[in-house]
């Protein structure tokens, strides 16, 4: 496994497919989110990777401030934007009650959600998925982005979110963003 993470070193997501960049999810960067777990720009502890690697795909616990008046929505997106994909790979959607302001560990546990919390579809799943990087590709960034929407989120004909839709489809379908933070971490397989 080494020998075709160093054959795809150099294949990289990168930055610009993030929801950061997205310029419908554009705006006031107020939202100071944290993690008592790790660190801004830190490694990610070993309980928050993936079970293949040692882990428990344990979802950090989260903190941010009040989110503005007017929000309707919260959106948490996980991205790694160092995957050998088109896109940043998806670990991680879901939409909260605009009146929380912290999510405890495991929050994202796809058979028990934190209350106020929405799983959405990440492609394959629900709920957080740990890193889990392949072997010898070096260093991935996990960013945590959090959106405050100013109003409701509706994908497809229906008008409604559904559970099953992809990503991509959320993401685009988003929009007014009153405020937003970002929280990355690192984490590589050696």
């Amino acid at each position: 496994m080494a020998v075709l993470g160093k054959l795809l070193k150099n294949k990289r997501a990168g930055d610009e497919g993030l929801a950061w960049n997205a310029p419908n999810l554009a705006g006031a960067n107020t939202l100071e989110l944290s993690s008592p777990d790790f660190a801004h720009e830190t490694t990610i502890p070993t309980p928050h990777a993936g079970k293949r690697l040692g882990g428990k795909d344990l979802s950090p616990a989260l903190t941010w401030g009040k989110a503005p008046a007017g929000t309707v929505r919260l959106l948490l997106v996980i991205e790694d934007p160092d995957a050998p994909t088109a896109y940043p790979y998806n670990h991680g959607i879901a939409l909260l009650d605009p009146s929380l302001t912290a999510l405890p560990q495991g929050g994202l546990d796809a058979g028990t959600p934190a209350d106020g919390v929405r799983l959405l579809s990440s492609g394959s799943r629900r709920g957080y998925l740990g890193p889990a990087p392949i072997k010898g590709h070096g260093p991935h960034r996990y960013v945590f982005q959090l959106f405050a929407l100013g109003k409701p989120l509706t994908v497809g004909k229906s008008g409604t979110v559904p559970d099953t839709a992809k990503p991509r489809a959320v993401l685009a379908a988003a929009g007014e963003v009153l405020a937003r933070g970002r929280l990355d971490g690192f984490y590589e397989r050696v």
